[in-house]
């Protein structure tokens, strides 16, 4: 099948994106097989028995079906969460299955997604109360070393719930070396020759009352048209997404003192709209802050926002031993530069990939205490993504003010 017959397929399978962000997020894969009795360019599972499983059918968006049987719209990566087969959550394909999970919405799902009796709350055991959160968890005298930290709880949610958004991934950065290399940049904007010079042959220029102007525009924003210092022979297509990123400040580990490295802040999203043999036109389509020009571009990963059962946290009269502490990530930089954080900042610790830290994970935030008390319970994080020595989380919740240097313990 030609490319050019697959974008038509495309259209007409009506394959639409999955929410307004994603709109413009990039071109429909261009490699489509026929799997059973429809075109797909993914490789659908064979479901389990007796999964409950919605076969897509056209106009079908994981945004309506979210809306629909999750109640929130902006709930689709929970669906996405449970189909991983869907390599590009902006593309879906009727005739694909997804996989619901047992309940959702409080409904259950049987076969081709229809819905059953709603889910009797009374039905569910919740043995704790309101005023007494954990008394299903300690009896009265029970000692604190029978504390079990796996231990769900009573929960805080039903089914698991996103750990930020898009825009806490996508408009934050990364921690990363030094002096890290990237393969394009920004090499100029329109807006730099807007000012008219009469003879470029005899250096003459056109001049005003504040004398000549250079550029119309520094903050580049959304829908701006830029250059870029790559192109066909550097691999770039038309169509491609590419992150802007701006080397930051070295970030210094807060109680030892090194350097852990640097920090690089993600500016803004370009899609590419046609390539020369050295050279490309962009133009930016999501913008977190102004763009310079002269600032980096990598191509664009895209990562779904982690879900997590959320269970309450940590009770304040069982924290962990001080020895647990010993080793534990700590809190190490504030995506905006903050020194008072609290719930819904973003920060990022100390570990990464290499110590098994996973987008998802919950952490229990402390702070040690002098004479060898116990520590304090502080709040909680979730791990939004992971680099290799570091990673980005979002605080979830907080009792007190949090700082750089607060440790760590996975939930």
């Amino acid at each position: 099948m030609t490319r050019i017959a697959a974008c038509c397929l495309v259209a007409a399978l009506a394959v639409v994106a999955l929410s307004p962000s994603a709109l413009a997020d990039g071109p429909p894969p261009r490699d489509l097989r026929l799997e059973g009795d429809h075109w797909t360019a993914w490789d659908p599972p064979t479901p389990p028995e007796g999964a409950n499983v919605y076969v897509i059918a056209p106009g079908d968006t994981l945004w309506d079906l979210a809306a629909r049987l999750l109640g929130d719209p902006y709930l689709w990566p929970q669906i996405w969460e449970q189909n991983r087969y869907i390599l590009d959550a902006h593309w879906i394909y009727p005739g694909d299955p997804l996989l619901l999970g047992p309940a959702v919405g409080g409904a259950v799902v049987g076969e081709a997604g229809v819905a059953g009796d709603p889910i009797d709350q009374a039905d569910l055991e919740d043995p704790a109360s309101a005023d007494d959160p954990f008394g299903s968890i300690f009896e009265d005298g029970q000692d604190s070393d029978d504390f079990d930290p796996a231990f769900a709880g009573p929960g805080m949610s039903d089914g698991p719930v996103p750990l930020g958004s898009e825009s806490d991934i996508y408009c934050s950065g990364y921690v990363g070396g030094l002096e890290e290399e990237f393969p394009f940049s920004i090499a100029a904007s329109e807006y730099e020759f807007l000012s008219p010079e009469l003879d470029p042959q005899r250096d003459s220029e056109l001049k005003g009352l504040y004398g000549r102007a250079a550029t119309a525009k520094y903050g580049l924003s959304t829908s701006d048209i830029i250059y870029l210092d790559g192109g066909r022979a550097d691999g770039l297509a038309a169509g491609e997404l590419l992150t802007v990123i701006e080397p930051g400040e070295l970030i210094e580990h807060p109680t030892r003192g090194d350097v852990l490295g640097r920090y690089y802040d993600y500016k803004a999203r370009v899609r590419v709209l046609s390539v020369q043999e050295e050279t490309a036109i962009a133009e930016i389509v999501a913008a977190c802050d102004p763009v310079t020009v002269g600032s980096m571009l990598r191509l664009f990963e895209p990562e779904p926002v982690p879900l997590r059962r959320r269970t309450p946290m940590r009770p304040l009269n069982f924290p962990a031993e001080a020895t647990e502490l010993e080793g534990a990530p700590s809190i190490v930089y504030s995506v905006d530069g903050l020194v008072t954080l609290g719930s819904g900042y973003l920060v990022f610790i100390d570990q990464g990939e290499a110590q098994d830290v996973l987008p998802g994970d919950v952490f229990t935030i402390y702070r040690p205490t002098s004479d060898n008390l116990p520590p304090i319970v502080l709040g909680e994080l979730g791990i939004l993504s992971v680099q290799e020595n570091s990673a980005l989380a979002n605080i979830l919740e907080s009792r007190y003010s949090i700082y750089i240097g607060d440790l760590a313990l996975i939930k």
